[in-house]
Parts: structure tokens; C-alpha cells; sequence
């Protein structure tokens, strides 16, 4: 027997429906799902009571006795039309594809054609719309996915088939960006500003007119939605109970200010005027006057919202969070546009609106109101920077050993900062929604490839609330607030006090590989310090130059100045760190490119050093004014010097002697400068302890140090003739030998390149000893010795002018002369001092 009509009221369970199907051996072709309305609707609705208006599709049940066996037990009393049927039949294949289900519908006509007032259907005559679809539909149906309407059930879920899935429309599916309603947002604002110039107070007078440059349903709704955030501004002293709240449209209007359902109700009004389905939500918020994590079992709901019915699908909005925000510490309303509250997807929404009606979540799954107390607060920006919630996913944080963490997601680089305050009731108690900086000691803030961790260090026992800020990397604009929890700590760790970090996070900042910083020695976890001597070591894409800043709580900015020493090659930073006290360290990393002197240093990493073993004693910290570039490095390679001896920038000798050697390729007129902090009474000058030696490209400086400590080596070069002497570089000599060096001769001018000195090397002479002399003078004809009297030296057959002469008793020096020509006069390449008999050197 054909089915006559398909009614549909109820959504019969799949389950139940599948497992009729099999307990009646029916087949899955060709199935269609009839419902039945009660038989006073049959007869009172115009449509279905004239059977010319309705067509069936489906096919023939096996015999009607097997029809009304499948029919569900009604419960005592309930009529058998009110059952659903469930009618299967073979259907031919050349008319239903195999294994397919088909939902047979029924057309009415359509809302467009149909007159304003017919198509404003109440929630309940929305429930029973019903949908004839044409049998050449059927097919084209079959071969495409379908959705079902919620405008048919709301509140519940749909039921189908198996091969249908139910895909619910998201914002996006709506509209890409709000930019595409830049020209109906433009004359609603527009609009709206006339309309209130010339007082014009009458809903569908202003509906009509910020509505004209609307085409479709969606930019109706939207002028609207924009008109109400744009004209209406929360009534912050009506909430406050300081004066009377304002109850119709026009009184609102007038006054341009309202509390939620001030909103909710003009939406609902003006939306009836262009025929959209809009209902008022009731509900709990996470707004002004919430208690983070307070329980709302006994409390009355205190929110209304809107939600809108556009193709068949129910969207959530809220025009007064889209207005702006409440700024309770001075009772007053701060108007911000929020696009985030329109057509918000459920999802989303639910962080921060609890509907009183479950049904009004619009989800697939509803959150029960526990679960909506527990839910950590995000603000719009949270969502509209892409963020996601890593840990923890409750508001309310208990540290473990004086320690909790938050970790937080981005798709696109994202800078972070944070803010812990002692706790306070209310969510929204007008602390600043925006921060530039962060001065607070009492987190770490790390931020890797893809995600953000805060580690937080609550300094005591008590209750704390925990703001988490961001922005896009590349923006200017201050850093808003984007999610915030409550840390209870029951016992504080104990620990020192970490320094402040004004540039935001640890580790790598997101802008480094820009900056051309590619990578780094250290994450961004804190750095252990052993035996009070750390190296970060970052490789670059291209020559930078670099500049360091060490902070501790404690250590005077010049001590710190002492502690850093820095080596610049053309594809690597190194700095080498000393650490004077215990306890923990920021250590900020500045950048520019090389070649570009005219930009400023940008920070491109922060690291967070803790030093808790042995630390280095005062007299062990770097030389005073040192230079930025120690060690050999992409100055000395610009300039011409290859091939040193020592590539880094701190030698350690423990004979207190060392020799450093380099090539000069380009000839370059070069000088040496020893010093150290501590100016000991002493028989000689820093200076007699550098002795220089050139031969061909090569140059040897050696060293012979005085006593304990460090030293700075300063290396400098004439780049242009007749100019100033440059810095190259910078070496650091620590000397570890107690034993006291020997100084060298005293040179002068004429000792130039190709000369050697092989003997003695030594510039401090035992008085009354016969000395042996060599030495390699080029392009001289003699070489004497100049004491109580002259000794010429003899040249050898390896061009080595050598002698042996008696340094005498009563004199004080020795020099060592030469002559260029047959003139007698003679020029002094160096001098030699005698120890003194009765003189304590």
C-alpha cells in the first residue's frame, strides 16, 4: 500500500529506526522516514488537508501488516496518528541509487514569495514547517551531501540515515572577513548619525533607512547589528542602580543607552521589521559583575542576547558586547566595536555566554553549567589571533611546588606578555585591557616556534589572578588581553628574585630570523651557570653586529658592563658571560646588520640565567672598556688580518707568557696596547711586557705578564695612511702563573719589519755577565752594542749579526744600535736594562 503523506513533528531515534528496519528484514534502498502529526493538525492545516497540494515519493511498503509492526509502543493514551512511520519499499535502480537513503519532504511556498507578516513564524510554528521536495529532486539529492534544517527542530539534533552527514554552517561560511560589508556597515553608521541629528526615535522608520543598501538577508541583519553598537552605549549608571533603567525602543533610542536587553529587545524589533527570525536568549555571561570560577547553580541568569535564524540555521549574536566594554573602576562605558559578537559560532560563544535553554548552545555536544564555570575566560582577540589553549583547560590553577603553567597555541607569530596580580572577585574590574611592558618578577615567559609557555613563580601563599596579553608580531599597537586564570598557590617556592624583562619573552624573540638570527646555543628554558662562566652561541644568515646587556637584581650596571665580552664573526655571535653573584640573570641579545651603522639595535633574544654554585670573584671579572669585538672576527678579516693563532677571544695561559700570531696581507701599519684594572706600583710599564715582530705577512705579538689577573690586548691598525689607528680587535688574557714575567726591551721606531730578535729576549739583564746577542737587522751595514763601551756585532752566514757583551757594574742600560751607511752616526733600535745591585725589583 503507497504512503499518502509525510508528515513531519517528531525526530524518530536513527537507532531505534535502523533496528526496525532490520527486525523486518527491509532493505536500505529507497528508505524514507514519515512522521505524523496529530490528526487535529492534519485537519486544521490548509496545506496538508488538500491532498492536491501534496505529492509522495517513495515506494511501497512489503504488505501494510508489516507497516504497522514497525510502527514504535506509544506511550498510554497518545493517538496512533502521532506515531512516526517508518515506510521502506524496493525501489527501482534506474530511480534510487543502491544504498542510499532519501528523506521524502514536502514544499510549501516559498518565504520569499509570501507576504512580511506570514514569514515572522514564532519559534513553535518554526518547529513545524514542513518541506515537500519534487521527485526529479530526489536523485540529484541522492548524489550530494544534505543538510538538515534546524529551523525544523530546534534545540535538536537531527536524525538521518546513516550515509547523511549534518554539517552545521560555520561564520565563515557566511562571509570570508567583515570587509565585505564595508558598504552596508559604512551607511548604517552613516544612516544611523543622520537619523539621530534629526531625532528620529521610530524603529521602523530607522530600520528602513540603515537597511536601504542591503540586498540579502545577511546584510539586513548586519546594518542592524552595526547600528545598534554604533548608537547605543551601555547604561552603566542604570546597571549601577544610580538612576532608573530605561525600558521601550523609543526611550532607548532617544537616549542612546541601554543595559543587555535594551539591546536584545531592539534587535528582536527591528529585525521583525525586515522579516528575520530573531529570538532573545537569555543566560548567564562572563561579563561585568562575574565572579571567575563562582558558582551560578542558584543565581538567577543575568545576560540576554539575540539569536537569528538565516538559511534555516540558527546564529548567535550580542549587539551590547559588540558596543564596547564596562570599565567598573570608573563606572563608565568605553565604546570599542567588537566584530567578534556577530554570528559568533557556537563553539566559540559558549566560553562566555551560557544560555539558560540548553538548546541555545547550538551545539552538537552542550556543556553542562559546571563545565561553563570551570571554562577559561578568552576575550574576542583570543579567537581573532588564531590562538588555541594548550594547558590547562580549566580557569582555576593549584601550583605544584610553588609552580603552575599556561601554554597557549598561535598559527602566526605572536608576541606575548602576562600580568599576576593579587586576586580580586570580579573578572572585569577595570584593570587595563592593554599593556606595552611587563614589570613583573614573578614568571618566566617562553615562546618556541608555535606555542607560548608561562611558568609561574607566585612569590607567596594566596590567591592570584593571571592576565595573558598578545598581538601579532608585526603590530605597533599595545598588546591586549586575551584569557586570564586563577592561580591559588598554598605554599610559595622558595627562590631568588628574577629580573625584569622589559622585551616580553625568553629565548629567541619571533622577529630573530628576520633580524638574521637563525639559531641559538641556549632555549629558551632558564641556563644553569657552572663555575659562574656561561657562552651563548647564536648563528646568523649574515654579518651582524651585536650588542649584550647583562641584569641582576643586585649588580651595579658598571660590574655587569665587566662581565660581558663579545665576539662578532661574518655567520656567528658569541658572548662570553661572567657571573659575580648567586641568583638569577637576564641576558639580552641587540642586533643589526652589519654594513648598516645609520639603524638602531633591535632585541632579538632574552635569556634567563640562574647561577647558584661558584661564582667569580671580583678580581676575575673582563678588563675595563673593553670593545664590543673581541677575539678575531669579521673586523679583522675586512681589514686584512688572517690566520690567528687564537680564534676566540679569551686566552688562558699558565706560564704567564704566550705568543699570537696573525698574517697582514694588506701591509697595514699596526699597533698593540696591553692594560688591566688594578695600577700596582710597578718598575716597568705594561707596555715593556709586548714585544712585536714582523716578518713577511707574518706577525708575532708575544706576551711576558707581570703578575696574576686579566689583561685586555688591544689590536689596532692604520687602515688609511696618515689616518687614525683603528680597533681590530680586543683579546682577553687571563694568567694563572704566580711567578712574576720578565719584561722585554724597550723598542723604538727604527725596529721595523724583517728585524728579529733571537737573543736576549729578556729586556732586564744580570749586571756584570757577559750576554749573547743575535739579532736580524735587513739593509744595515753594522750593528753594535752600546754600553760602557761599544761592541759591534758580527754577521753570520745566516745573515744573523751575533756577539757576546759584558753588561758591566756601574751602568744602567744597554742599546742596541745600528748604522745605514758609512756615516757613524747610529741609530737606537732598542734598549736593555741592568739590574741594579742594591735595587729590589
Amino acid at each position: 500500500m503507497s504512503a499518502e503523506v509525510a508528515i513531519q513533528k517528531f525526530s524518530f531515534p536513527f537507532a531505534r529506526a535502523a533496528h526496525l528496519s532490520q527486525e523486518n528484514d527491509v532493505t536500505r534502498k529507497g528508505c524514507i522516514q514519515v512522521k505524523t502529526l496529530e490528526l487535529r493538525e492534519l485537519q486544521d492545516n490548509p496545506v496538508l488537508s488538500n491532498p492536491s497540494s501534496v505529492r509522495v515519493i517513495g515506494a511501497q511498503a512489503h504488505n501494510e501488516k508489516q507497516a504497522q509492526e514497525s510502527l514504535p509502543e506509544l506511550p498510554p493514551g497518545q493517538d496512533v496518528a502521532a506515531a512516526q512511520v517508518l515506510v521502506c519499499g524496493e525501489a527501482s535502480k534506474s530511480t534510487v541509487l543502491s544504498r542510499q537513503c532519501v528523506f521524502e519532504k514536502l514544499i510549501v511556498e516559498s518565504e520569499d514569495q509570501r507576504p512580511a507578516a506570514k514569514r515572522q513564524l514564532s519559534s513553535e510554528s518554526a518547529a513545524r514547517t514542513i518541506t515537500v521536495v519534487k521527485k526529479s529532486a530526489v536523485r540529484k539529492e541522492a548524489d550530494e551531501p544534505r543538510h538538515l534544517q534546524q529551523k525544523a527542530q530546534l534545540g535538536q539534533r537531527p536524525r538521518a540515515c546513516a550515509s547523511v552527514t549534518v554539517t552545521r554552517k560555520h561564520r565563515k561560511d557566511l562571509f570570508t572577513s567583515s570587509d565585505v560589508f564595508h558598504r552596508v556597515d559604512s551607511h548604517a553608521v552613516r544612516a544611523g548619525a543622520e537619523l539621530k541629528e534629526k531625532c528620529v526615535y521610530n524603529v521602523k522608520t530607522i530600520v528602513q533607512s540603515i537597511t536601504k543598501e542591503a540586498r540579502t538577508e545577511l546584510e539586513k541583519l548586519r546594518a542592524i547589528w552595526v547600528w545598534l553598537c554604533h548608537n547605543i552605549e551601555y547604561d552603566v549608571s542604570g546597571y549601577l542602580g544610580h538612576s532608573e533603567k530605561l525600558s521601550s525602543p523609543e526611550e532607548v533610542i532617544a537616549a542612546g543607552r541601554g543595559v543587555c536587553c535594551s539591546y536584545s529587545n531592539l534587535c528582536t524589533e527591528m529585525c521583525r521589521e525586515v522579516g528575520i527570525e530573531c529570538q532573545e536568549v537569555p543566560g548567564h555571561s562572563k561579563g561585568i559583575g562575574y565572579r571567575q570560577g563562582q558558582s551560578l547553580k542558584h543565581v538567577k541568569s543575568d545576560h540576554l542576547w539575540n539569536a537569528v535564524l538565516l538559511g534555516g540555521q540558527w546564529f548567535l549574536l550580542d549587539a551590547c558586547w559588540g558596543a564596547g566594554r564596562v570599565d567598573m573602576e570608573h563606572e563608565s562605558f568605553v565604546k570599542r566595536f567588537d566584530d567578534f559578537y556577530f554570528l559568533t559560532d557556537p563553539e566559540e560563544f559558549i566560553d562566555s555566554h551560557f544560555p539558560d535553554e540548553e538548546k541555545w548552545q547550538l551545539l552538537g555536544i552542550p556543556i553542562s553549567q559546571e563545565e561553563f564555570e570551570r571554562r577559561v575566560f578568552k576575550t574576542s582577540a583570543f579567537f581573532s589571533m588564531g590562538l588555541r589553549l594548550i594547558r590547562p583547560h580549566h580557569c582555576h590553577i593549584v601550583t605544584d611546588n610553588g609552580e603552575a603553567s599556561v601554554s597557549l597555541g598561535f598559527s602566526k607569530p605572536t608576541t606575548f606578555t602576562y600580568e599576576i596580580t593579587q586576586h580580586q572577585d570580579l573578572l572585569h574590574c577595570g584593570a587595563s585591557e592593554q599593556k606595552e611592558s611587563i614589570n613583573s618578577s614573578f614568571g618566566i615567559l617562553t615562546v618556541s616556534h608555535r606555542s607560548m609557555k608561562l611558568q609561574l613563580l607566585p612569590p607567596a601563599s594566596g590567591m592570584y589572578d593571571v592576565k595573558v596579553f598578545a598581538r601579532p608580531e608585526a603590530a605597533a599597537t599595545p598588546l591586549v588581553w586575551v584569557c586570564s586564570f586563577t592561580v591559588e598557590c598554598p605554599t610559595p617556592r622558595a627562590m631568588e628574585e628574577i629580573p625584569e624583562n622589559p622585551f616580553l619573552s625568553w629565548g629567541l624573540q619571533p622577529v630573530a630570523g628576520s633580524l638574521g638570527v637563525t639559531s641559538s646555543s641556549q632555549s629558551s628554558e632558564v641556563a644553569e651557570v657552572d663555575e659562574g662562566v656561561f657562552d651563548l652561541v647564536l648563528k646568523t644568515s649574515r654579518p651582524l653586529m651585536m650588542l649584550c646587556e647583562l641584569v641582576h637584581p643586585e649588580m651595579d650596571a658598571a660590574i655587569a658592563k665587566r662581565c660581558l665580552a663579545t665576539q662578532i664573526k661574518p655567520d656567528t655571535l658569541t658572548c662570553h658571560v661572567l657571573c659575580p653573584l648567586h641568583g638569577f640573570y637576564r641576558l639580552s641579545v641587540f642586533v643589526r646588520d652589519y654594513e648598516k651603522t645609520e639603524v638602531k639595535f633591535q632585541n632579538t633574544a632574552n635569556f634567563l640565567l640562574h647561577c647558584r654554585g661558584k661564582v667569580v670573584s671580583p678580581h676575575e671579572l673582563f678588563p675595563p672598556n673593553l670593545g664590543s669585538a673581541c677575539g678575531p672576527g669579521t673586523r679583522t678579516s675586512e681589514a686584512g688580518l688572517s690566520k690567528f693563532s687564537h680564534t676566540t677571544a679569551v686566552v688562558v695561559t699558565q706560564q704567564g707568557k704566550c705568543n699570537i700570531t696573525f698574517h697582514n696581507h694588506r701591509d697595514l701599519e699596526l699597533h698593540t696596547v696591553l692594560s688591566k684594572e688594578e695600577n700596582k706600583s710597578a718598575a716597568f710599564p705594561l707596555s715593556r711586557y709586548l714585544f712585536c715582530t714582523y716578518t713577511d705577512t707574518k706577525v708575532t705579538v708575544s706576551i711576558s705578564l707581570p703578575d696574576t689577573g686579566v689583561y685586555r690586548l688591544g689590536l689596532y691598525a692604520r687602515i688609511t695612511p696618515g689616518g687614525d689607528f683603528n680597533p681590530m680587535c680586543d683579546f682577553i688574557l687571563r694568567n694563572i702563573c704566580d711567578q712574576p714575567g720578565i719584561p722585554f726591551p724597550c723598542v723604538y721606531s727604527d725596529w721595523s719589519k724583517g728585524c728579529v730578535l733571537f737573543e736576549p729576549r729578556a729586556g732586564l739583564l744580570e749586571p756584570a755577565s757577559w750576554v749573547r746577542f743575535r739579532v736580524r737587522v735587513p739593509g744595515i751595514q753594522r750593528v753594535s752594542v752600546v754600553g760602557e763601551t761599544r761592541t759591534d756585532l758580527k754577521l753570520n752566514k745566516s745573515r744573523i749579526w751575533e756577539g757576546d757583551v759584558f753588561s758591566g757594574n756601574a751602568l744602567q742600560v744597554l742599546k742596541l744600535a745600528v748604522s745605514l751607511g758609512d756615516s757613524s752616526d747610529m741609530a737606537v733600535l732598542m734598549t736593555f736594562d741592568i739590574k741594579q745591585q742594591d735595587k729590589e725589583v
